[in-house]
This record gives structure tokens, C-alpha cells and sequence, in this order.
């Protein structure tokens, strides 16, 4: 991305500026797409300045996405903190967090530019420094409400679910069975609250939903004796 595509801003910017100022450039190209020089010249800096508040661009990056992260999630860590039933605050968070990436484009594609990041060390750094904490949360609530199974696995399966429907929107539209209720973030979030609370065992008479055995046809009802 050329710093010809920006215009600059005149005027000194503070750290937490440059750092809101710098997050949709990376939401938009890419750790790989953007340079020091395009973010002095979107925060009307220098590039000497640009350094006295980062190191490098490795700092500026897990900083950025730091900041981006704390601000969107930050509403949603009292979910955590507070008592009550555990699955009422799974799936408060389920709701809240598919309402966010409804609402915030650039946060959206922050995430996904992340998860496509190959560089092991840049990884670390942000598991250790930005997604930590809440998943550490998540982890803890997954043992509440479904104790018994790897809770690392279930807030993978849990944000999986969340956030593929909206990484596949560009493309999904023209797949067969496509809605428009499909891009409504509180049909999403139920379709998901669903599955983690019933999965796929009981159809909405709550029959059972079991793989024929043999002898048995697709039609059969499996409970008879």
C-alpha cells in the first residue's frame, strides 16, 4: 500500500491516536500491507516521531490490535465477572459478541487478517498479550456449563461458530439454502446457543435424532422398543 493512497492529517498525535488511527489500515491491508511510513503519514507524523512511540512495526501492530481489541470486547468482560447461571452468561456473550461483528466491519476483518497471520512469533505475542485473559474467561465458563469436556475445545468450537458465518458472507449467499435471515446476528447467535446447548440429538419435537443401526431404515423410529 503506497502512503500516496493516504492523506495526512496535520497535526500531533498522541499514542492512543496513532493507535486508532493505525488499526484500519491493518484491518484493511494486513500486517504485510502496511507500512511506518503509511501510518505517519495517516497520523500527519513523521516517521522519526512515529518511532519515538514505537519500537518497530511489530510493536505498533500488537499494539494497535491490543487497543482495537480491549475497546470492542471490554463490554463484554462483565459477563465473566458476575454470578448466576452459567449458561444464561454463555449465551449473553454468544448474542453481545455476534452483535459486534454485525456492527463493527473494520474490527471484523482485524480478527480475520489474525487468523491468517503465519509468523509464529507475532502469534505468541498477541495470544499471550491481547487474547489471553479472555480466553482464560471463556475457558473457565466452558467448565461450568459443560464440565466433563475439554474446555479449550469448546471455546474453539464456540468462536468457531460465531464468527465463520460472518468470514463466509461474501460467498456463502450463493450456496444452496441461502436466507436473508442468515446475515441477522441474533439468528446467528441462537443458531449457535442452540447447538452448544442441544446439538444435533433432538430435532424441535425433541425426538431423537440417532444414526440408524443396522436393520434399521432412515424413517424408523429408533426409540420404539
Amino acid at each position: 500500500m503506497g502512503s500516496q493512497m493516504i492523506k495526512g492529517i496535520p497535526k500531533r498525535k498522541t499514542r492512543e491516536e496513532i493507535l486508532e488511527l493505525s488499526a484500519p489500515l491493518f484491518a484493511q491491508y494486513g500486517y504485510d500491507g502496511v507500512s511506518m511510513r503509511d501510518v505517519a503519514a495517516v497520523a500527519g507524523l513523521t516517521q522519526a516521531a512515529l518511532y519515538y512511540y514505537f519500537s518497530d512495526k511489530d510493536q505498533l501492530y500488537l499494539d494497535a490490535v491490543g487497543c482495537a481489541f480491549e475497546e470492542k470486547m471490554e463490554p463484554l468482560k462483565a459477563l465473566f465477572d458476575g454470578a448466576g447461571n452459567p449458561w444464561d452468561r454463555l449465551e449473553s456473550f454468544v448474542f453481545q459478541f455476534a452483535r459486534l461483528l454485525a456492527k463493527e466491519e473494520n474490527f471484523r476483518r482485524l480478527i480475520q487478517w489474525v487468523l491468517l497471520d503465519s509468523d509464529e512469533q507475532r502469534l505468541q505475542s498477541l495470544a499471550d498479550q491481547v487474547f489471553r485473559d479472555l480466553f482464560s474467561a471463556l475457558r473457565h465458563l466452558a467448565g461450568e456449563v459443560a464440565p466433563g469436556h475439554d474446555p479449550q475445545s469448546f471455546v474453539i468450537s464456540l468462536i468457531g461458530l460465531v464468527i465463520y458465518p460472518f468470514e463466509t458472507r461474501s460467498v456463502r449467499r450463493f450456496l444452496p439454502g441461502y436466507q436473508r435471515q442468515h446475515e441477522d446476528p441474533e439468528a446467528i447467535a441462537r443458531h449457535v446457543v442452540g447447538l452448544m446447548r442441544n446439538g444435533l440429538g433432538t430435532n424441535s419435537e425433541g425426538k431423537s435424532q440417532q444414526t440408524p443401526g443396522p436393520g434399521q431404515t432412515c424413517g424408523a423410529d429408533v426409540s420404539a422398543p
